[in-house]
C-alpha cells in the first residue's frame, strides 16, 4: 500500500519551524559555540568529527537561538552543495548553523529517522532538484524545502521502515566500501606503472633530484627541448559556442590522468571552431589540465582529431618524445611532484606554458619509449577492465540503495517481509 504525501513544513515541530542558521559567524572562536556547515556534513553520516568544527562567539550564537539544534533534529544542507541530510546526536546539542544549513525538528508524531530516510527518497531529491534547476547559485531556498513532499504513515510503521532501513542501507554501504577499498588500490598500481613506465632503479641508475631514479644513458631535458609548440585553450567563455551536435569540445573536467572522459563533453558548432582554431585539437597532442585541480594529461586519439578545448595547454607532438610517454611522465609521481613544486604559494591553481615547459622530464631513445610505454598500456588495460567493472557495481550498488529507500517510505512493499538477501541482488561479486 502506498502512503500518501505531505509538505514537509505540515510535519514540524510547531514550536520549532524550519529554519538556517548564522549569516556572519565571525572568526573561529575556541571554547565558542560549534556550528555545522554543509562542508561539515558527510553524504551519509553526518559530521564525522564534531570536535572539528568552527566555532563561534555565544553572543553571535545567542542572535540566532532561533537555530540551535538539539539531539534528534534533522539538519538538511541548503547551500550550493544541497541535499545532505543527518540527525543531531547527544553531542551536537547546542550547536547552531549556518545559513548553508537547515534545521528541520520533526513533530511527536514523526520518527526522526523515517524522516532522514524520507528526505534522501526520490521523491524527495526530485522535487529539490526542480526548485534549483535552472539557477545560477544552485541552493535550495527555505520556502520550497517546507514544500518538500513526505510520505505519510503511522508512528510504529515509521519505526519499522527506519529500522530496515538503518540495516539494509548499512549491508549495502559496506559493499561499496569494499568496492572502493579495491579501487584505491588498483588506482594505487597505475600510478607505480607510470612511475615504471619514465624510471628505473636498477645499477646503472642515478638519483635525478626532479625526476627521481634513471638510467645514466638517459638525457634528462627540459620540456621546452622537446616540445615544438604549446598553446592554450580557448580563454574566451566557450558556452556562447555551443551547439546540440557539432564538434566535440573538450574542457579540463573531461581530461583524466591518462584518458579523455566522454561523460559530460560538450559540442562547439563548425563555424565557432574555424573561429577559434588556435585551440584546435590534433591526433598525438598531449592535453595538461591548467586550471582548477591542474596537471592531468592525456594523448588525443584519433576520435578527437580537430576537436577545440578549453582549460587546458595543448603540447605539440616532436620528434624527440612520445606523446604516450610524455602523457605517463606528467602523471606520474615525478611529473605530478613539479606540478605541485610550480604551484607553491600561487593563489589559484593554474599552470602556464611557461611553467610546464619548464619541467624537465627523462629522454631515452624512442625505441626504449616506445617499449616501455607497449609494457605499461599492457598493464594498465588489464587494471582498466577491472576497474571499469567496480565501477559498473559501485554505480549499481548506489542505484539499488536509492530505490530501497524511495520503496520502503513510501510503502512500495512491507519492510517487515522483505531481507538484504533480494534487496542486494546482483550487486555481489
Amino acid at each position: 500500500m502506498r502512503f500518501s504525501t505531505v509538505q514537509l513544513k505540515r510535519l514540524v515541530d510547531s514550536a520549532r519551524p524550519i529554519t538556517y542558521g548564522i549569516v556572519q559567524a565571525g572568526p573561529d572562536t575556541p571554547g565558542g559555540i560549534p556550528y555545522i556547515r554543509p562542508v561539515d556534513m558527510t553524504p551519509y553520516g553526518g559530521v564525522a568529527a564534531s570536535g572539528s568544527l568552527l566555532r563561534t562567539t555565544p553572543e553571535i550564537a545567542a542572535a540566532y537561538r532561533r537555530s540551535t539544534v538539539t539531539e534528534g533534529d534533522v539538519v538538511v544542507s541548503i547551500g550550493p552543495s544541497y541535499g545532505k541530510v543527518m540527525v543531531v546526536d547527544s553531542n551536537l546539542t547546542g550547536a547552531n548553523l549556518t545559513q548553508g544549513t537547515a534545521r528541520v525538528a520533526p513533530a511527536p508524531s514523526v520518527h526522526n529517522r523515517f524522516l532522514y530516510w524520507a528526505l534522501q527518497s526520490s521523491l524527495a531529491r526530485q522535487h529539490w532538484d526542480s526548485c534549483v534547476g535552472g539557477a545560477t547559485f544552485r541552493a535550495l531556498n527555505l520556502e520550497p524545502l517546507s514544500r518538500t513532499p513526505v510520505p505519510v504513515a503511522r508512528y510504529n510503521e515509521q519505526r519499522r521502515i527506519a529500522d530496515f532501513l538503518d540495516a539494509e542501507t548499512k549491508r549495502i554501504d559496506q559493499l561499496s566500501a569494499k568496492r572502493l577499498e579495491q579501487m584505491e588500490l588498483l588506482v594505487d598500481r597505475r600510478t607505480g606503472a607510470l612511475a615504471e613506465c619514465v624510471s628505473s632503479d636498477g645499477p646503472d641508475s642515478i638519483q635525478h633530484p626532479l625526476v627521481g631514479a634513471v638510467p645514466r644513458t638517459w638525457p634528462v631535458l627540459p620540456l621546452r627541448r622537446v616540445i615544438p609548440t604549446v598553446n592554450v585553450g580557448v580563454v574566451i567563455n566557450p558556452s556562447t559556442h555551443f551547439t546540440d551536435d557539432g564538434v566535440p569540445f573538450i574542457h579540463g573536467f573531461n581530461v583524466r590522468s591518462g584518458w579523455i572522459e566522454p561523460h559530460g563533453m560538450k559540442f562547439m558548432s563548425h563555424e565557432s571552431n574555424e573561429e577559434l582554431r588556435r585551440s584546435r585539437v590534433r591526433s598525438g597532442d598531449v592535453l595538461v589540465v591548467r586550471a582548477g585541480s591542474p596537471g592531468r594529461a592525456a594523448v588525443v586519439t584519433e576520435e578527437y582529431d580537430g576537436a577545440n578545448c578549453a582549460s587546458v595547454l595543448i603540447l605539440r607532438r616532436g620528434r624527440m618524445i612520445l606523446p604516450q610517454f610524455l602523457a605517463a611522465f606528467i602523471n606520474s609521481p615525478a611529473g605530478q611532484g613539479q606540478v605541485q613544486v610550480s604551484q607553491y604559494g600561487a593563489a589559484q591553481e593554474v599552470i602556464s606554458a611557461a611553467q610546464t615547459l619548464s619541467f624537465v622530464a627523462p629522454v631515452p631513445n624512442v625505441s626504449e619509449q616506445q617499449y616501455r610505454v607497449d609494457r605499461m598500456n599492457a598493464v594498465l588495460q588489464s587494471q582498466d577492465r577491472f576497474l571499469s567493472k567496480l565501477q559498473r557495481q559501485n554505480s549499481l550498488l548506489a542505484e539499488r540503495r536509492q530505490a530501497l529507500i524511495t520503496a520502503a517510505v513510501t510503502g512500495q512493499f512491507d519492510v517487515s517481509t522483505a531481507s538484504g538477501r533480494n534487496v542486494t541482488e546482483g550487486v555481489t561479486v
